[in-house]
């Protein structure tokens, strides 16, 4: 069922305060830019504070929400698996890199695990594995080592994330929502962050890195939270209404 443009702005109005301490602490990130030659404790906590703020934002919404939302419970703990994973790689050049791999490609199941399986769209599948394998092809042959394998299981992990989120969409069958679609964008944003970081890091320099990555990285968690809170909003529309 498509929803009519009032709910979503309903949806607008009720979730965009909530979010206000997150584009705060955005802020506060990109202001302070840290050098991350320096890596700290401190550099650690403003980096990971965006998405302590949407841990918040999920768990305003009560934990009876979380619990009979299955996909937005899933969401959360793939929130708290990246914030891990962004304090690994405040320390990557001191050998951690890796282990922040190993935290997002488990936030990516469980985000894949939140968009589910219906409807299974092929087509999306297939155009996504396509795009994915043709980014592995090109990293190739600047991989060396275990980074050979690690990155493509990643690549993989993250492909499959993407098309479940854009499979959720049904933009053919008009049974798409704000959400749903704020949830697609959101998985494509973090495959453009994670591909300028596989670009950077292995391949060649790309000019205003950090701040692709980072900004394309919050928008894209910012975005994945929002779609967990479709379900009970539509509910509360209809109470209201």
């Amino acid at each position: 069922m498509n929803f009519p443009p009032v709910i979503n702005m309903y949806l607008v109005k009720s979730e965009g305060p909530k979010l206000v301490p997150f584009f705060k602490a955005t802020c506060v990130y990109f202001v302070l830019w840290l050098p991350t030659s320096s890596p700290s404790w401190f550099s650690a906590l403003i980096k990971c504070l965006p998405i302590f703020c949407l841990w918040v934002f999920l768990l305003a919404h009560g934990i009876n929400f979380l619990v009979s939302h299955r996909s937005a419970s899933r969401i959360l703990a793939g929130l708290i698996f990246s914030a891990v994973g962004d304090a690994f790689l405040i320390w990557q050049e001191q050998g951690y890199f890796i282990h922040g791999l190993l935290m997002f490609a488990i936030t990516h199941i469980l985000y894949s695990s939140a968009f589910g399986m219906k409807p299974l769209d092929l087509k999306a599948g297939l155009l996504m594995g396509l795009v994915s394998s043709s980014c592995y092809a090109f990293l190739y042959s600047y991989l060396s080592g275990p980074f050979t394998y690690l990155v493509a299981v990643y690549i993989a992990l993250i492909g499959f994330m993407g098309w479940r989120a854009v499979a959720g969409m049904q933009l053919c069958n008009d049974l798409w929502t704000w959400t749903k679609l704020s949830a697609c964008i959101g998985a494509m944003l973090f495959m453009v962050s994670d591909l300028t970081i596989a670009l950077n890091k292995f391949c060649f320099p790309v000019p205003y890195s950090r701040f692709i990555i980072m900004a394309t990285y919050y928008a894209a968690q910012m975005l994945i939270a929002l779609s967990a809170v479709e379900s009970r909003d539509e509910e509360d529309f209809r109470k209201r209404s």
